[in-house]
């Protein structure tokens, strides 16, 4: 009987326009939608505007994780410059797998420290995202700081938890989920 090993099918991908539509769905979902720091529903002009804007700029990478050859994530590495230190976002699919979020987080830190060559990734998230803090945490960030009462969300001021992965901290495996 001959047991298969397991491979690593994930991949990072550079976003292109005929990305735009599918991500706007994800990130206008309500279960994506409402952790963000800008809540309301984006429209197609506006996320066109956004997309061109922020992919001609040589200092932000707009990236899709597939998996098994379908797009289940986005990932933005932000603000990478000569200090290697860049801040990334990141979202799934809401109808994306379980273990998706692992899968994205392994592939795309790959990418930021072998491909850009980061010498620390940084994150944020809200408070009240737990999935997110704990993502973190689960990836090998450090918790940094807390932004007390950093962020109002149209009704009350929330903190903000700062993290931050360093590339010798980083462990790259592929091991099942």
């Amino acid at each position: 009987m001959n047991k298969s090993k397991n491979i690593c099918t994930e991949n990072i991908r550079i976003m292109t326009h005929d990305d735009l539509d599918l991500v706007r769905c994800w990130r206008n979902h309500e279960s994506v939608r409402s952790y963000m720091y800008t809540n309301q529903i984006i429209n197609k002009e506006k996320h066109l505007i956004w997309f061109e804007k922020t992919s001609g700029s040589q200092f932000n990478h707009l990236l899709i994780f597939e998996y098994n050859q379908i797009p289940l994530g986005f990932v933005n590495f932000s603000n990478v410059r000569r200090s290697a230190v860049a801040e990334w976002g990141f979202y799934t699919s809401p109808d994306a797998p379980r273990g998706a979020g692992r899968r994205l987080s392994r592939a795309a830190l790959r990418y930021a420290f072998e491909q850009l060559k980061l010498h620390k990734v940084s994150g944020q998230a809200l408070a009240n995202n737990e999935a997110s803090i704990k993502f973190h945490l689960n990836a090998g960030f450090k918790q940094e700081g807390i932004l007390r009462d950093q962020h109002f969300n149209g009704s009350c001021y929330q903190d903000v938890l700062c993290f931050g992965l360093l590339a010798g901290e980083w462990q790259p495996d592929c091991g099942e989920i």
